[in-house]
């Protein structure tokens, strides 16, 4: 299984992912090992299933203990404290812009057998998670972007040609 990295308009970054019920499926150790894999092979620090075509609630993430895998995340708890970064996406090559988020979250996930974590992440990781969770949500960065940093003809371009691929 070899997992390429979808781009924008791909119908699929559009769509809410189904959630994960069944833990005992040996596709998903597979699943997890090949995103993890495409992540890092494409620099990201961050990949929603959807970005690799899969219709999945997981997120993968370079943590500081390493790529670890979330299956249904959720956002529990923001802080009102809000940081403004300079976002990319895999999704969508060459577009940065900045996007504001919660400074600080708690996240509450299943792990690869199924247990309920939380984990709090704050700054720069908390960002990658609301990034990768609007993902699994059909959300894009690019709806949120409040100004681009780079690619803003590039993505209107897209965005005109997604509008085609609808008549």
């Amino acid at each position: 299984m070899k997992l390429n990295i979808v781009t924008y308009p791909n119908k699929i970054l559009r769509t809410k992912l189904k959630k994960v019920d069944n833990f005992n499926n040996p596709k998903l150790d597979k699943i997890i090992k090949e995103m993890k894999k495409a992540m890092i092979k494409y620099d990201g620090i961050g990949l929603a299933a959807n970005q690799v075509d899969l219709n999945i609630r997981l997120v993968v993430v370079n943590t500081e203990n390493g790529p670890q895998a979330f299956f249904n995340p959720c956002i529990k708890k923001k802080s009102l404290l809000k940081q403004k970064f300079d976002e990319g996406c895999l999704s969508f090559p060459e577009i940065t812009g900045f996007v504001t988020r919660s400074k600080k979250i708690t996240l509450e996930y299943q792990n690869e057998k199924g247990n309920k974590k939380k984990i709090e992440a704050k700054n720069l990781m908390a960002t990658v998670f609301q990034h990768e969770l609007d993902h699994i949500n059909g959300i894009v960065f690019t709806d949120k972007i409040k100004k681009f940093t780079a690619g803003e003809n590039k993505f209107k371009e897209l965005k005109a040609q997604a509008r085609d691929d609808e008549k």
